[in-house]
């Protein structure tokens, strides 16, 4: 598109703003940055300045929003808030960071959402597609895309959130995935049923994909599926187009031809949800062209990313995992399912989101010998678990007691996958994980 002297409005200073302020400004519009919040001492604000951008913070100004062609509005911001509004009442369209690398890029995007386990599937996607093709990570992941236009990349291997979708009106992937759904984010979008078709957009009209591939282990998004065509379904084996293991070996099945792909032990990734994250890039990797050789190799190298169920060490033969990432007891869930016949000991609390416990309390009741608490959510989660029938609880000040605590009791795996959001004690999780590591990697 020319978006030569252009008025663009684009509203935050996240990565994603940033990102989008910076491409159109190359491209010779007239960008204008407004921020709600005070940060006129950012040093990105002056940076910005420097090349042009008019920016603003602490506020919206009528100058900057009227007569604006477009804006852009970063992930986050309610349609009800006030900016949105005002937006919509001078007939502004708003549109995504990924709505707009979508509309200038020249190349196919594979879309990858999900509650969980998405981080996952997008990194492990680009790795293999990128043993044949350039195919870099982007999204929600924490590279918007707009910031790699103009590579010459072949895909992009794009992670997209509920929030971003919540502005994305025109946007079509080559191929949509979906890991799985469980409640999350209600308070943005109001209700279980509107997250659910915020994600939706990904795979209906008008933005129906040339293939979707959806968990069929997940009966929502199984049931789902079948509105949908072209579909690929992994973690179940169905009549055709699917990925599922059998005899501990993971299978890929298009036209009636079944191919051994790996088996599960030569894997480095463990848990079965993790599983499922290889059965759905393996699909999307097959979908291209890449080689089983290729996809193998990929695989059987792969670590998890960091904060999700990453191993940090042995430490006198007990093992540590980091899964400072399972934000929700969903997402805890998990990973606690993920350890068998061992003695866990589960480091979980923090902020509560308050969402319903029951069946975090049923599994961990299964799978975990103790749980360590600390943080805000210490004493509801100690009462619903008291409730459903566990009593080894101990309840710690600091992530670092606790993990002494841990330490002291000598089980054969420490977890950290505290079900609940950082913002008690720590600036995120990705804080909360490496203050996790960092004492775990200094004992001797």
């Amino acid at each position: 598109m020319n978006w030569f002297e252009k008025k663009v409005l684009i509203i935050g200073l996240a990565k994603s703003g940033i990102s989008a302020a910076k491409y159109l400004n190359d491209k010779g519009a007239d960008v204008f940055v407004t921020e709600f919040a005070d940060k006129s001492n950012d040093p990105q604000v002056k940076e910005l300045q420097e090349i042009g951008i008019k920016v603003e913070t602490g506020g919206h100004t009528d100058e900057f929003i009227n007569e604006s062609y477009l804006a852009v509005a970063s992930p986050g911001i309610p349609m009800s808030s006030e900016i949105m509004q005002r937006l919509k009442e001078k007939n502004i369209p708003v549109i995504s960071e990924i709505q707009l690398a979508y509309k200038e890029a020249k190349k196919p995007f594979i879309a990858i959402t999900g509650t969980n386990g998405k981080t996952t599937v997008t990194i492990l996607t680009s790795e293999i597609l990128s043993s044949e093709f350039k195919a870099p990570v982007c999204g929600n992941i924490g590279v918007p895309p707009t910031s790699l236009l103009g590579d010459d990349n072949d895909y992009y291997v794009c992670e997209i959130s509920s929030f971003q979708m919540e502005t994305t009106n025109a946007f079509q992937a080559q191929i949509a995935c979906w890991t799985n759904f469980t409640p999350d984010h209600i308070s943005f979008h109001g209700s279980l049923e509107k997250y659910f078709d915020a994600k939706a957009k990904l795979f209906l009209p008008p933005a129906t994909p040339a293939f979707s591939v959806i968990n069929g282990n997940d009966p929502k998004l199984l049931e789902f599926s079948k509105k949908l065509k072209n579909v690929f379904i992994f973690a179940k084996e169905v009549d055709d187009d699917c990925c599922y293991i059998k005899n501990d070996t993971i299978y890929f099945k298009r036209r009636g031809k079944e191919e051994e792909i790996i088996k599960v032990g030569e894997c480095k990734l463990v848990g079965q949800h993790n599983y499922e994250n290889i059965m759905c890039a393996i699909i999307v990797a097959k979908l291209i062209g890449i080689s089983n050789e290729n996809i193998k190799n990929v695989i059987s190298n792969f670590k998890a990313p960091e904060h999700r169920l990453e191993f940090v060490r042995n430490y006198n033969g007990t093992e540590f995992y980091n899964d400072s990432k399972a934000t929700n007891p969903e997402a805890a869930i998990v990973a606690i399912k993920s350890f068998n016949d061992k003695k866990v000991a589960l480091i979980a609390g923090g902020r509560d989101k308050n969402t319903d416990l029951k069946e975090f309390c049923e599994e961990i009741k299964k799978h975990i010998t103790t749980v360590i608490l600390i943080g805000e959510a210490t004493e509801r989660f100690s009462q619903n678990l008291r409730e459903n029938g566990f009593e080894n609880i101990v309840i710690e000040k600091t992530l670092e007691s606790a993990t002494d605590k841990a330490i002291e009791l000598g089980h054969d795996i420490v977890l950290l996958s505290p079900a609940c959001a950082s913002f008690d004690m720590f600036d995120s999780y990705e804080h909360r994980g490496e203050v996790f590591k960092n004492y775990v990697l200094s004992k001797n």
